[in-house]
């Protein structure tokens, strides 16, 4: 399949021919059982991306045709079908929930409205609340909270960057961005409003000295929303940053800690 799928990449003419739109729509599919992932974790704990099946989902759009789905009093009109058989799949999807067909939900998993994007892989035991958006191939751990309002970008072009990831065991506060690829390692805590892009500051101020990084959050970090003073020719601004403030606790079990983490750090959620 990845061998086709590329060759369709370069020559979109292959598109008109049927059993390469088989092969498609199969891949899609896959991703709906989650038979095959975007992205999926190595064993060193970095993270695979899987090109090809990006590529997949982008052609399979020019190949769906437009319909009118209706659910009175709405009607809503796209090429994208919704999820089904959700009760045999495990998942709770509140009503205002929009899971789209070729994202995975895994079992246990609680939608309040919501919506989730082709390509994504949300896992077991995750909570998605009101208005949380997790977008195309977004990778969501097990028992992941993502709180009110939360926005997880999706990226489908260019092919070769990476999906958004929050690992397993995370709480991403209410209104919090992630976007551009960056990775959450697991356990994270981040409080209400942290913005993170591939370009915003991450800075551990819990030592003497200030670390700085980019587009990755360690396991375990408690972060809340900062800013820094930065010149520009019209002078000098505050510009929005990321600090990490502790980190959970190891020895306590993970309700416990998180608990202990807001308390502690008193951070918003």
């Amino acid at each position: 399949m990845k061998e086709i799928i590329e060759s369709i990449w370069n020559d979109r003419e292959q598109l008109k021919i049927k059993s390469n739109q088989s092969v498609i729509r199969e891949i899609i599919e896959l991703l709906d059982k989650g038979e095959i992932r975007v992205a999926e974790p190595q064993t060193d704990g970095n993270w695979q991306v899987n090109d090809w099946i990006k590529k997949a989902v982008i052609l399979y759009f020019p190949i769906q045709q437009m319909e009118t789905m209706e659910l009175k009093p709405f009607e809503f009109h796209d090429k994208m079908k919704l999820k089904t058989n959700l009760a045999a799949s495990g998942i709770r999807a509140v009503p205002g929930s929009i899971l789209r067909y070729g994202s995975y939900i895994s079992k246990n998993v609680i939608t309040m409205p919501s919506f989730v994007n082709i390509g994504a892989y949300v896992d077991d035991g995750t909570m998605v609340d009101t208005w949380a958006t997790v977008g195309s191939c977004a990778q969501i751990g097990k028992h992941v909270h993502l709180s009110g309002g939360v926005g997880i970008g999706g990226v489908l072009e260019p092919i070769q960057a990476a999906p958004v990831i929050i690992e397993d065991n995370c709480f991403i506060g209410s209104r919090c961005i992630v976007v551009e690829g960056v990775r959450v390692g697991k356990e994270a805590v981040l409080g209400a409003n942290v913005c993170l892009t591939m370009s915003t500051k991450i800075i551990d101020v819990t030592g003497a000295i200030p670390i700085e990084t980019k587009g990755y959050v360690p396991e375990r970090s408690v972060v809340i929303p900062g800013s820094y003073t930065k010149n520009f020719p019209a002078g000098e601004y505050q510009v929005p940053c990321a600090l990490i403030i502790g980190k959970r606790k190891e020895s306590t079990d993970l309700k416990t800690s998180l608990n202990d983490a807001l308390r502690e750090h008193n951070v918003a959620v």
